[in-house]
């Protein structure tokens, strides 16, 4: 019989204190802190290790021989996933469980030499910057499709004609591509936040140590590289102690989803009988259990409840922060992690919806134009015409109109009946004389249709005017998507180079195992 060998000395991080948590710790805070790591951390983390055991190796910290093992154990657990962590809930985090793990295979003499120039609190801001990067670059692609399905439908309704709408009352004729494009133009610049905030998180906070770096000689920029990010975060207190990475962030989400709510009230509203301009798709519709004639805008609904919780998250968020010290505390630096990235995935979930809900919608142009003329919304170019056509001042056109505009409500009439005699009278009560408007020129003055011909002012309805914004948006747009491209390419090329780097010094020491993967992913297991 051989000898039997010691038992591994047990490591664990609790060596400060005597006791495990309280149950009520583990139920209010390591339960549900560990199962949001898990949930989205444990694919960035396992990048992460990846990527500084390449590097203790590569700057001779470390023995290749040692890390050669280590990542051995990373490639198995990866392979294997999360199901091979033993979770008890009594440590603090994903990390403690992973440390855990690679101690019980290799022994606390190898195995505890990954965590070897840095802390928890670097590799946490490192791991949510990657899932916030994910989340964004998600984001950014359900957002570029709502652009490009705005701009395709805001060419097709160029000569839609529709009444637009002040104070929810009937002001001037316009297009509904005309509208759509200035959704377009809202989301574009929706799209621009979310880029800066792309950039902020785009960062690696890698190597800040627990706030002040570390002693021992690792390279920062290496694990940036290998991790796929931009830039680092230079300064080691920053990069543990500020979060405006997850507030811009969330900042933006809530500026997007307000502005996609307010769309969606209009959507609603015209999908009304009372209006009858639009109808949502059965797709995007529900049901009544009891009224057999209904059809809800089921998804215009559920959009603008998503919008109201984005808001909460950003007030989650910053009050998160509000008044805790400049340093890593759990409150002001890891409280909004989790509840700020689910937000994140119900947005883009949400900004999927509305876009399919837009492009599906049925437009009714009859309903439109019917809608347009009988509003009165062609009063402002009567008002114009009687300044071009009788040299009169804009107010005292405004006033003959106005007056028009009320005795033909009075009589039950619409804006079509209005006629060249009606405005010679009131200008005649008003001002002592006629004005003397040809019949055709007032016909053409109410004409909705024609009202979007004469507005060719930059920025106007006019058919030819909304072409060359078309075009200006759509060309802007192709450049935004590449953009991002480029950025999914680095990343993509990082994680093929971490992937070599670690078979190469895991094939040098004549080691074999499971082959290291990584994947850019919201850090679902």
């Amino acid at each position: 019989m051989s000898e039997e060998q010691p038992a591994a000395p047990v490591v664990s991080l609790r060596e400060r204190v005597k006791s495990p948590p309280a149950q009520a710790m583990v139920d209010s805070y390591f339960g549900p802190a560990v199962a949001a790591g898990i949930r989205f951390q444990f694919e960035p983390e396992m990048r992460i290790h990846l990527a500084h055991a390449v590097m203790l190796a590569e700057c001779g910290i470390v023995s290749r021989e040692d890390i050669a093992r280590i990542l051995v154990v990373l490639a198995e657990l990866q392979q294997s996933g999360v199901k091979a962590l033993t979770i008890d809930y009594q440590q603090e985090d994903l990390y403690s469980y992973i440390e855990r793990y690679i101690v019980e295979k290799l022994g606390p003499e190898t195995g505890g030499r990954l965590h070897t120039g840095r802390s928890r609190n670097d590799l946490h801001t490192t791991s949510w910057r990657l899932v916030l990067r994910s989340q964004l670059l998600n984001l950014l692609d359900v957002v570029g499709r709502l652009r490009r399905t705005l701009l395709d439908l805001a060419e097709k309704h160029v000569e839609t004609v529709m009444p637009g709408y002040t104070h929810t009352q009937h002001a001037q004729p316009i297009s509904f591509g005309y509208y759509l494009l200035a959704a377009a133009d809202l989301v574009e610049r929706d799209y621009g936040r979310l880029i800066h905030a792309l950039g902020c998180c785009d960062r690696s906070p890698l190597g800040s140590g627990a706030l002040s770096t570390t002693g021992f000689p690792i390279d920062r920029e290496m694990t940036a590289r290998l991790l796929g990010f931009a830039r680092l975060v230079e300064v080691g207190y920053d990069g543990v102690s500020i979060r405006d990475d997850l507030q811009e962030a969330s900042a933006a989400l809530a500026v997007l989803m307000t502005g996609v709510s307010r769309l969606a009230t209009d959507i609603q509203s015209w999908n009304t009988m009372e209006f009858g301009m639009l109808e949502l798709d059965d797709a995007y519709s529900s049901v009544s259990s009891i009224m057999p004639q209904k059809k809800n805008p089921q998804a215009m609904e559920h959009v603008k409840a998503v919008a109201a919780m984005a808001v909460g998250n950003l007030n989650m968020v910053l009050a998160a922060s509000k008044n805790t010290a400049l340093a890593d505390v759990n409150d002001g630096v890891s409280a909004g992690n989790a509840p700020a990235m689910d937000m994140l995935e119900r947005a883009t979930r949400a900004v999927v919806v509305f876009e399919g809900a837009i492009r599906t919608l049925t437009v009714k142009p009859e309903m439109m134009l019917h809608l347009a003329e009988i509003g009165f919304g062609t009063a402002t170019e009567l008002a114009d015409i009687i300044v071009r056509e009788a040299g009169m001042s804009f107010r005292m056109a405004h006033n003959i109109v106005g007056r028009v505009v009320r005795q033909t409500i009075e009589a039950h009439h619409t804006a079509m009946d209005i006629t060249s005699a009606d405005l010679d009278e009131a200008s005649q009560a008003l001002f002592g004389h006629p004005l003397g408007i040809a019949e055709d020129v007032v016909r053409r003055a109410l004409n909705p249709s024609e009202n979007l011909k004469s507005r060719i002012v930059t920025g106007g309805p006019a058919p030819v005017r909304m072409a060359e914004m078309i075009a200006g948006r759509n060309a802007t747009l192709e450049a935004d998507l590449a953009g991002i491209a480029a950025i999914r390419s680095r990343i993509a090329a990082a994680d093929k180079t971490l992937m070599e780097q670690a078979r190469r010094i895991i094939g040098d020491t004549g080691l074999q195992s499971p082959s290291p993967t990584a994947r850019e992913s919201h850090g679902t297991s």
